[in-house]
């Protein structure tokens, strides 16, 4: 018996952006199917997978939303719901810039809290089209339909940028997001913004290796939230001070109830329901497993839900984490800071080791030029004697010994005082 094989589906992170861009709900997709909509989150996040019949009626049901008028962009159509919200994980790229295959084409920018678009004065780096900053699908390679044609770059070929203008893009492409990201990761501006210049340092010194990365805002947003997350800033004085609490009572509630998760939950619930990446991405960023990953999501969400029943929904999680990501009015330095700060430690511990190794070679001459006179032979130690008899206590005197010793004890007495030499 020949068995059929199994109707292929799409990845965990098409799944659900599929189902979002339907304006479906899991409630109503798990009405469609005939399931509960407990199973429908297990099959988005990976924990289980369809089977038999319902694994065909999710596929074609997917197939259809892949299909449909919404999800290829055409004019005139809209959700059923109403209008598209702002998605996370969906910026500009850039004009006329290489994104796939060597098309060209650029995405309109849809403005988040968590993402920002380039100025359009400034150059643009070439993103992997499958990083989550890019609005091309890893599930549909192609380019979409609302793709302009191709056309030149007014700005020329991105191998012509130099160091510093492909890092002062990529600092303002990423910089204002990262900020907002490190803020809710931490609670605290100031360390927040030390996340970010921090990160954008380490970028500048390790450069060659973030340009030839293919993904260099992951990079940098990675190195953000390890040093923001780092254990060691609770022994800092400056972040024992508590912080000016927000203004407002609900936002003050959910920065609460988020600074209250462990710090790998924190992180996972930003990454995939703040910044939008996949349950895949966002495991593979935090360096933890994908069932790992997808039960931190789920306690994170569960310990908000408990306290907030109002944001069980992640849609609505998602949109209330970007409003309050977007009260503080957060600046960073600027890209000539970050440069800046990062060549002054390079100074500063270039010229620590020039100045310790001028100590040791300074050291060592002067130990050669003043050896001692001469040689003096050290005193070796003892060395045991053997076959030695013992020393013994004198035993009695004999009867002769006796009278000469008294006879030697007389003539001392009764001699002459003073003897004279007797001439020859």
């Amino acid at each position: 018996m020949t068995r059929r094989p199994a109707t292929p589906l799409p990845p965990l992170e098409e799944r659900r952006r599929l189902r979002e861009a339907g304006s479906l709900t899991p409630d109503q997709l798990a009405a469609r199917l005939g399931v509960a909509i407990g199973t429908v989150r297990a099959w988005e996040s990976g924990r289980t997978t369809p089977r038999g019949r319902n694994r065909e009626a999710y596929a074609k049901l997917l197939a259809a939303l892949a299909e449909s008028p919404t999800r290829t962009g055409a004019p005139g159509s809209a959700p059923a719901g109403g209008p598209e919200e702002p998605d996370a994980a969906v910026v500009a790229v850039g004009p006329g810039k290489t994104v796939s295959g060597g098309r060209r084409g650029r995405a309109a920018a849809k403005p988040s809290a968590f993402t920002q678009t380039p100025p359009p004065s400034s150059p643009f780096l070439p993103f992997s089209p499958f990083s989550p900053f890019s609005p091309f699908s890893p599930f549909s390679p192609r380019v979409p339909s609302w793709a302009p044609p191709e056309e030149e770059d007014p700005l020329g070929p991105v191998s012509d940028l130099t160091p510093v203008q492909a890092f002062d893009a990529l600092y303002a492409f990423c910089a204002p997001s990262l900020v907002r990201q490190a803020y809710l990761l931490t609670g605290r501006r100031d360390l927040a913004r030390e996340s970010v210049e921090r990160a954008f340092q380490l970028a500048w010194e390790r450069w060659p290796e973030v340009a030839r990365d293919p993904d260099p805002a992951g990079w940098v947003r990675a190195a953000a939230h390890e040093w923001a997350l780092s254990p060691w800033h609770r022994f800092r004085p400056r972040h024992r001070r508590p912080e000016p609490p927000l203004s407002d009572a609900s936002d003050r509630a959910l920065l609460k109830v988020v600074l209250r998760l462990p710090p790998s939950y924190r992180r996972a619930l930003l990454l995939h329901d703040g910044v939008g990446l996949g349950l895949p991405d966002t495991a593979a960023e935090t360096e933890a497993s994908t069932p790992a990953t997808a039960g931190r999501l789920l306690h994170a969400r569960r310990a908000i839900a408990a306290r907030l029943p109002e944001l069980s929904d992640p849609r609505v999680l998602h949109r209330r984490l970007a409003e309050l990501a977007s009260t503080e009015p957060l600046r960073t330095a600027g890209p000539p800071a970050a440069r800046d700060g990062c060549e002054r430690r390079a100074r500063f511990w270039t010229r620590f080791a020039l100045a310790f190794v001028a100590v040791l070679l300074g050291t060592t001459a002067l130990s050669l030029r003043t050896p001692p006179a001469g040689h003096e032979p050290s005193v070796p130690p003892g060395e045991t004697v053997r076959d030695v008899p013992p020393r013994v206590a004198p035993g009695p005197l004999s009867e002769k010994q006796r009278k000469l010793r008294a006879k030697l004890r007389e003539e001392l007495l009764h001699g002459p005082e003073r003897l004279a030499p007797q001439p020859r």
